[in-house]
């Protein structure tokens, strides 16, 4: 059983419920679960075409966002990250010193496999458990 659990949770998928019953499941009796959401930030000459406070709207709304995803699971902590989805989640539980990492990963096409999902990433670079969820 884990005592520290990350679930990567995207706000625009519903692979949350899934993700909260397998990690309950995983759990030992005192251990924690995280339920992280990645905002991605813009990239490129694209910073330059959004106002810092669109950006600070748009993460203050990801932050309510997780935190509704998770109101009534009062076992699970709501944790929004900024940065790289894979290289943010993987930090992010070497920081807090997780032993697992829950991540979904959708169907994968010729994409995928030429550029990696989120998944892949973050299983082929997390220092713990990693658990891929279809």
């Amino acid at each position: 059983m884990y005592k520290k659990i990350l679930i990567s949770m995207s706000l625009d998928h519903g692979f949350g419920e899934q993700a909260i019953q397998v990690a309950r499941a995983l759990r030992a009796q005192d251990g924690d679960i995280f339920a992280v959401h990645v905002y991605e930030t813009l990239q490129g000459s694209a910073k330059a075409f959004v106002a810092q406070q669109d950006v600070d709207n748009a993460m203050a709304a990801a932050q309510s966002r997780i935190e509704e995803r998770v109101k009534d699971e009062p076992d699970i902590q709501a944790v929004l990250l900024k940065g790289h989805s894979g290289r943010a989640l993987t930090d992010y539980a070497t920081e807090v010193e997780a032993d697992c990492i829950l991540v979904g990963a959708h169907k994968p096409g010729l994409r995928d496999f030429l550029l990696g999902s989120t998944a892949a990433r973050v299983a082929r670079h997390a220092r713990c458990a990693v658990v891929v969820l279809r």
